[in-house]
């Protein structure tokens, strides 16, 4: 039959969906996360999504990893260079390619182990976050959560009416600005006035004693003894 000859030993589909089935499935579950990262408005879809684009990129690297009749990567006795054997033949020796082939490959497995922490402590940071939006907009949808924010700015944009009849929206203005204009710098209060005032009267002129005051008892004496 032409169906079952395209599946046969050497064919494409035979390659692709039969001997390499597991990263068939993995691009599968890829395509679903990012799906669901860039369509859906719900934040906690969008990190249902991430997770499930992480677990397809981990099985990933896991399944490069893999060899068949090989063993954790650690010496076995007869192969340890330090071992009693290599120092009973003369020294350590490096071992043969068909020794270390026997061996797994421990490196993605390792940083695949890495890549689950940073995923647990993204989701955990991302999880918080929403807690907080929700909190104070009571949503974690994104067209929502827009909306209300656009609200806000517009909110924070003061009417102001020109001449042309034309209504133009200036921010607000702080409670700082309000006392500045209120008070320009063109004029001085009572306060500064009266502060420059008792400056002048403190001030002496320099090089010139001050003159005493002479009172009329003072002056008449003089008219008397005159």
């Amino acid at each position: 039959m032409p169906f079952r000859s395209m599946f046969e030993d050497g064919s494409i589909l035979n390659d692709l969906f039969l001997e390499r089935l597991n990263y068939f499935i993995y691009l599968v579950l890829l395509l679903i996360g990012l799906h669901a990262m860039i369509s859906k408005n719900n934040f906690i879809k969008k990190l249902i999504g991430m997770c499930v684009f992480q677990t397809a990129i981990i099985l990933f690297y896991v399944s490069i990893g893999v060899k068949e009749g090989a063993t954790i990567p650690i010496y076995l006795p007869e192969h340890d260079p330090h071992g009693e054997q290599a120092y009973a033949a003369g020294g350590p020796e490096a071992l043969a390619v068909e020794q270390v082939a026997s061996y797994a490959n421990p490196l993605p497995h390792v940083l695949m182990l890495t890549a689950i922490v940073v995923g647990v402590a993204t989701l955990g940071l991302a999880l918080a976050l929403c807690q907080k939006i929700y909190q104070g907009y009571g949503t974690v949808e994104e067209d929502e959560l827009l909306a209300k924010l656009e609200k806000e700015d517009a909110a924070n944009l003061k009417p102001n009416v020109g001449v042309t009849g034309k209504t133009a929206y200036k921010p607000k203005r702080s409670s700082r600005a309000k006392k500045e204009t209120a008070n320009p710098a063109g004029k001085t209060t009572a306060v500064q006035a009266k502060k420059s005032s008792d400056a002048k009267k403190s001030e002496a002129p320099r090089g010139k004693a001050p003159a005493k005051k002479t009172s009329r008892k003072a002056v008449r004496k003089k008219g008397e003894s005159a």
